[in-house]
């Protein structure tokens, strides 16, 4: 007789490991399904920060096998009406906030299913008003991992009911121009826009602009350039990247959120 495979839960959140929240969640976990595999992605989210909770999951789920159960628990509105909710797709199951944290992984996946996590048998108990991520996130997790029917969890949900953000994306202009944003920047200062380097394959060579520093080049490696210069490349997210060698690019440019990056085909000489 084979024996069961091992179930694999993930967790992000905004806790940091500093208090003792990480913890309580695992062992609400163990206790449920002891012998459970539960791998740490991220706990040092920026606070309340959705959509670098939703980013950071966009990076990881890929990587993983397709029945991993992922808990993802950045929830300025805990507490509230927002829902708790669970999300099936081809690529692996979901428990959130309803809040947009998902948005970057449904703009890829399609949902099979979902439900709102209203059944409260699958809780931890006494639940906390505050603290979903232990007493009504993790427990589900749980739960699923013992092999829980993810409609004995709650109210079934359709998709356009979902909290959906924008995802941004870069845009082509008729006259071969494109636009995009810088959408994360790394604890190394390296910004990560939204222009796939898929993009990049149009035009043998382009003209970049951010921030009113030029580029005339996209590198492959950080090294192709001296210390503390800038540099272009795709970088391992599969995105476009600012970047400066052994630097900080968000400081040395001045870039956020949001900044603009143009591009343009450059003239081959006849």
């Amino acid at each position: 007789m084979n024996a069961r495979p091992i179930q694999t839960i993930t967790l992000i959140t905004d806790f940091g490991l500093q208090d003792g929240h990480v913890g309580a969640m695992k062992g609400v976990i163990r206790s449920i399904a002891p012998h459970v595999e539960i791998v740490d992605i991220s706990h040092y989210i920026e606070p309340q920060d959705i959509r670098h909770g939703g980013f950071v999951l966009m990076t990881a789920y890929p990587y993983w096998p397709p029945d991993t159960i992922h808990v993802i628990v950045v929830d300025p509105g805990v507490g509230t009406r927002r829902r708790a909710i669970a999300v099936q797709t081809p690529r692996g199951t979901f428990i959130a906030p309803d809040n947009g944290v998902l948005s970057y992984v449904l703009a890829h996946q399609e949902m099979t299913q979902a439900v709102q996590l209203t059944n409260p048998d699958y809780w931890h108990h006494p639940a906390s008003p505050v603290f979903h991520g232990r007493d009504i996130f993790a427990p589900t997790a749980a739960y699923l991992a013992l092999g829980t029917h993810i409609r004995e969890l709650g109210q079934v949900i359709q998709p356009d009911a979902l909290v959906i953000l924008p995802v941004p994306q870069p845009k082509r202009h008729p006259d071969g121009q494109i636009t995009a944003h810088i959408q994360h920047i790394d604890r190394f200062g390296n910004c990560t826009t939204d222009l796939p380097g898929t993009w990049l394959e149009d035009a043998p060579h382009w003209q970049i602009e951010v921030q009113g520093q030029q580029f005339a080049q996209v590198h492959q490696t950080f090294g192709q350039v001296p210390l503390g210069n800038p540099v272009l490349l795709v970088d391992s997210t599969g995105f476009l990247c600012v970047a400066v060698r052994n630097g900080n690019a968000a400081q040395t440019l001045d870039l956020q959120i949001g900044t603009l990056v143009r591009l343009w085909p450059k003239q081959e000489p006849t």
